[in-house]
């Protein structure tokens, strides 16, 4: 499965990019396949490691801030690996003719 997710505080002002870090920070200590770009962070993998890291992430951001606002899309593909290169390869085939 692949889950694009965004978690980011709530109260503490405009710039969040530090404790943005730091949820990505447990996604990327987990190992798993990610991607961070200016929206969400993706991540790929079984449904219990990923939901975990999700959790752990919002868990990251939450020891700083009081409240915590979370996004989650999921593509629950059972057997598919390699989807956040694939799934992006498929789109530039296409563009590309």
């Amino acid at each position: 499965m692949i889950v694009a997710f965004s978690v980011s505080p709530l109260g503490v002002g405009e710039d969040v990019g530090e404790y943005v870090a730091d949820a990505v920070r447990v996604v990327r200590e987990s190992g798993l396949p990610n991607r961070t770009d200016a929206m969400f962070t993706s991540i790929e993998g079984e449904w219990d490691e990923v939901m975990d890291v999700v959790k752990r992430a919002v868990a990251a951001v939450e020891a700083r801030s009081n409240r915590v606002s979370l996004v989650l899309k999921a593509d629950i593909r059972p057997g598919v690996t390699d989807g956040l290169t694939s799934k992006v390869e498929t789109v530039e085939r296409h563009l590309s003719t």
